[in-house]
């Protein structure tokens, strides 16, 4: 997916982008000099050179240019979901939505290292950071909620497999921001997301020989333990 967040220090005048950008990059730039505490939203427009208005025409607040894509990223996610097949794996279409926020991230890898050290520096960004997570893990639960409705456990089961989705891609995304953004991040992040899939995602069907000595009947009474028939079933097999 495109972002058309400005890389920070990309060029001197931050005016030269279009008006977002040009706003995104100005608080990149300010903000190691002064601190993000430290810079206020009037900074920004001064060396964006646009008024206070249209800063706040972009962004609710500070915080929010920090994160200036999350938004747009979360509705494709949620468009990619609901475009899903009816008859789709649904622990795979949500492990393919987890990787367009890769993607976003991977796009400008030096906005997202400098974005991702902020973050660990400021307390009240990472809280914000975490709630915009929390809205993609939900976004993921709600559309497993509705591929599992009517199923044993199928609210359980969608939100869990939400949040491994969530914890699996993070884990590989943030090893990736703390190498600086070296290597392959949508690699690792497939590597992550494959072992959820793995472990949500029941395994093919064994192939059944053919020929009529293939079936096996085995009779037990009702109420009987699991163990037992299943030790009854393997005796049948020949695998007691």
């Amino acid at each position: 997916m495109s972002s058309s967040s400005a890389a920070p220090g990309r060029g001197d005048k931050a005016e030269k982008l279009p008006m977002r950008d040009a706003l995104v990059a100005a608080a990149f730039r300010l903000f190691p000099e002064r601190g993000y505490e430290q810079t206020t939203v009037d900074d920004i427009v001064a060396l964006a050179g646009v008024g206070r208005r249209s800063f706040f025409r972009y962004f609710p607040s500070k915080e929010d240019v920090v994160f200036p894509d999350h938004e747009r990223c979360l509705a494709d996610m949620t468009d990619f979901l609901a475009a899903g097949p009816a008859d789709g794996e649904p622990v795979r279409r949500v492990c393919d939505a987890a990787r367009l926020v890769l993607l976003m991230y991977a796009e400008n890898p030096a906005f997202s290292v400098q974005r991702y050290r902020l973050t660990q520096q400021v307390p009240g960004l990472r809280a914000y950071e975490l709630s915009v997570v929390w809205r993609y893990e939900r976004a993921l639960a709600g559309y497993l909620r509705a591929r599992f409705a009517g199923l044993p456990d199928g609210i359980l089961r969608a939100d869990v497999i939400a949040a491994a989705v969530v914890a699996a891609h993070n884990n590989a995304l943030r090893s990736w921001l703390r190498s600086d953004g070296k290597g392959d991040a949508e690699a690792a992040v497939d590597h992550a997301l494959e072992h959820v899939r793995e472990a949500f995602t029941a395994g093919p069907v064994p192939p059944v020989a053919e020929g009529p000595d293939d079936v096996v009947v085995v009779v037990s009474r009702r109420g009987a333990p699991l163990w037992r028939v299943v030790r009854e079933l393997e005796t049948a097999l020949g695998n007691g």
